[in-house]
């Protein structure tokens, strides 16, 4: 059980930083750009569950780093998929 907790913490890190991206830029919400977020954090959520099933013990401050690997999956995403933009232009 506390393998799906560490997932949904991944996958509210990732949300988190995908609707702070979005108020940062202070364009009007487009849910097609908010799929690629949703995806991505699907993705964090459980690649980072599965990587927590082989720990023994889950502390709080497991679910915290899940939280954060979320985030940085998402942010890191982003990153790579503007980049391949960038260089198919």
């Amino acid at each position: 059980m506390d393998v799906t907790y560490i997932g949904i913490s991944a996958f509210l890190g990732a949300i988190a930083v995908s609707l702070l991206g979005w108020t940062e830029s202070q364009e009007p919400f487009v849910p097609r750009k908010f799929a690629s977020s949703l995806i991505r954090a699907i993705i964090a959520g459980v690649s980072i569950a599965s990587a927590f099933n082989y720990v023994e013990s889950v502390t709080p401050v497991s679910y915290l780093l899940a939280f954060l690997s979320g985030a940085g999956v998402d942010a890191g995403g982003h990153r790579i998929a503007g980049a391949i933009r960038a260089r198919l232009k």
